[in-house]
């Protein structure tokens, strides 16, 4: 079978091995779709942390089961899966408290572990869920829109308070559509005014704020009559935008950190300690957060169609890939087919 390595910075190569065995607790997983991620990009580009290589790149993930063993298990050969990219270890503590999203020990695919730009994988049957009634697009993007599922469930959304996502990238679009879900006025801010009009039509965003046209603080008074969001959810990537994020958040609000950089932040202590802010990581998803988009996409609340914008095949993924992280190219989510 074929398999994209990520060598190092800036390099891929095309690598053939066998495909793999399984054991009664796996499935063999034929690979049908892969979600091109901001994770993917910092890997190539030397960013990532928690990383090293070489790595099979890709955590969002869909195929179809063609070999199982178990027969204690309600999944059999021909369904349609998505992978749950997350292996956790079940034992430490924050596993026992329903958190293993945040494992002491754990291993992400695509990540600390090879991922899914390969034909086959050999999946744990207890990390694949059944996704027969969705396509394997959308299959695909499940995990990629729990992590804005799972952000919003931190903050504890209260019905028609005022939040301001920062970021109109695919996990910022996901955290403005399940803010809306949970009855917020939502507000977008970024630099790039094509990904603002989207997250508009996309994500059913109330209030636009482009960084480049408006003196950020005073459009937010304006749209708030001075009272500022009371959350904000940081889905950038960038630091200097993490940093200054405590800037637009009303008193006793909440920060929420839902993007990842390899690096340290800080900010001045007194404006911080005024508003009694709340400061949030969020990070990756659980089964609960899982369950909640798959019941989004089947009831029709998120367009999965419009959301992927960009497709490429498997084939043509290392001659394409540079092309996709242009920002000329106004990719929101690129998929790789096989």
């Amino acid at each position: 079978m074929k398999q994209i390595v990520c060598q190092g910075p800036y390099k891929f190569i095309i690598k053939n091995s066998s495909i793999p065995q399984i054991s009664n607790d796996e499935a063999l997983v034929r690979i049908r779709r892969i979600g091109i991620c901001g994770t993917d990009f910092h890997a190539y580009k030397g960013e990532q942390p928690y990383f090293t290589y070489p790595r099979i790149l890709g955590h969002e993930i869909s195929g179809e089961i063609v070999k199982i063993n178990n027969p204690d298990t309600s999944l059999k050969t021909g369904d349609t899966v998505m992978i749950n990219p997350y292996q956790e270890c079940g034992d430490c503590v924050v596993c026992k408290n329903g958190k293993s999203n945040c494992c002491k020990h754990l291993k992400v695919r695509g990540v600390h572990q090879n991922g899914g730009m390969q034909e086959y994988v050999a999946i744990p049957i207890t990390h694949l869920i059944n996704t027969n009634l969705i396509s394997l697009d959308a299959s695909a993007m499940v995990e990629c829109l729990s992590i804005g599922a799972h952000a919003v469930r931190r903050a504890n959304i209260t019905k028609g308070e005022t939040v301001m996502v920062i970021g109109a990238g695919p996990i910022g679009l996901g955290t403005m559509k399940f803010a809306n879900l949970e009855g917020a006025k939502v507000i977008a801010m970024d630099i790039n005014r094509n990904r603002l009009n989207f997250s508009k039509k996309w994500a059913s965003v109330e209030h636009l704020v482009h960084v480049k046209s408006n003196n950020v603080i005073d459009k937010l008074k304006e749209i708030t009559n001075g009272d500022m969001p009371s959350i904000i959810f940081d889905a950038t990537g960038s630091k200097k935008s993490m940093q200054t994020a405590i800037n637009y958040v009303a008193h006793g609000g909440k920060v929420v950190y839902v993007s990842l950089i390899k690096d340290n932040l800080s900010f001045y202590y007194p404006d911080f300690h005024e508003k009694e802010i709340t400061l949030l990581s969020s990070r990756n998803a659980t089964e609960i957060d899982f369950q909640k988009v798959l019941q989004a996409i089947r009831s029709k609340e998120i367009d999965i169609d419009r959301f992927i914008t960009h497709k490429v095949n498997f084939d043509n993924f290392i001659e394409e890939f540079k092309t996709l992280m242009d920002p000329e190219a106004n990719v929101i989510k690129a998929m790789i087919q096989i």
